[in-house]
């Protein structure tokens, strides 16, 4: 090896190092691409998911809610609210009830506001949730309460 750097040496560097990343980026592109419909249960995306997520960006609830990490910490994540709050078996009422009662009225504490929503379109938010919580996040949120 020669004791200068050179100019080709440089450009031999610059380009062997562009092609380097620029193949791992693909790489990573394609794996990435390949994954996303083995993670996500876009198969069991419904019209009522769909009108669901239409709610939730119409009411931006994600101004104060996170889902799946994404949004405003100031309310709490409902990535895993379907699971937290009942399943299959209640999480529909449980919705309902708990859309129909705010604002709490909690002192010290900042209410949901009223959105007065209607049945269909709290289903439909229903739906759209339970849609997220069978997203595979590898365990996100980290723990139960989110």
């Amino acid at each position: 090896m020669s004791e200068t750097f050179t100019k080709g040496m440089a450009r031999n560097i610059y380009f062997g190092g562009s092609l380097f990343f620029i193949l791992v980026f693909l790489g990573l592109t394609y794996h990435t691409e390949k994954e996303i419909p083995e993670r996500t249960n876009e198969s069991e995306m419904t019209e009522a998911v769909v009108r669901g997520k239409l709610v939730w960006e119409q009411n931006n609830c994600i101004g104060c809610h996170t889902l799946l990490g994404e949004g405003a910490y100031f309310a709490p994540e409902l990535g895993n609210v379907f699971v937290r709050r009942g399943g299959e078996e209640a999480f529909n009422s449980f919705l309902h009830a708990w859309m129909k009662a705010q604002p709490l009225g909690v002192p010290g504490r900042r209410a949901m506001p009223q959105f007065n929503l209607t049945e269909q379109e709290v289903n439909d938010m229903a739906e759209f949730l339970k849609w997220t919580s069978k997203i595979d996040t590898f365990s996100w949120p980290p723990n139960r309460e989110g």
